[in-house]
């Protein structure tokens, strides 16, 4: 279950109902724990995240739904043999959220 301390950053840019949001958390948990592979810090505003490539069209869906209600994230796939390549931008205004996004999957992502 998701705690209103866990949706704290959260930005005021974000359209989807409050309702929805535990929801979402809920999927993004899920696409951490299964398919996670790594994740690295490429600059303070962009973050890359190696997933298995078998939930790509999971992960797709995902990022255009999230596209939608948080127009400030840029993702960009780049598929590889290996891994599912998916880089999260965000504008220097919402630095705190890929930050965020960042704790909460290495906290999620398999050992």
């Amino acid at each position: 279950m998701t705690t209103a301390h866990e949706q704290a950053w959260v930005p005021e840019a974000c359209t989807l109902p409050t309702v929805e949001r535990p929801l979402r958390l809920a999927e993004f948990d899920q696409l951490f724990a299964t398919a996670l592979r790594r994740q690295q810090r490429l600059s303070p505003t962009k973050l890359r995240w190696n997933l298995d490539p078998v939930c790509e069209v999971t992960v797709r869906d995902l990022t255009v739904r999230e596209s939608t209600c948080c127009s400030f994230f840029t993702f960009v796939f780049e598929p590889s043999d290996t891994a599912l390549h998916l880089d999260v931008e965000v504008p220097h205004a919402h630095v705190e959220v890929l930050d965020a996004l960042q704790r909460r999957a290495a906290e999620r992502m398999p050992s």
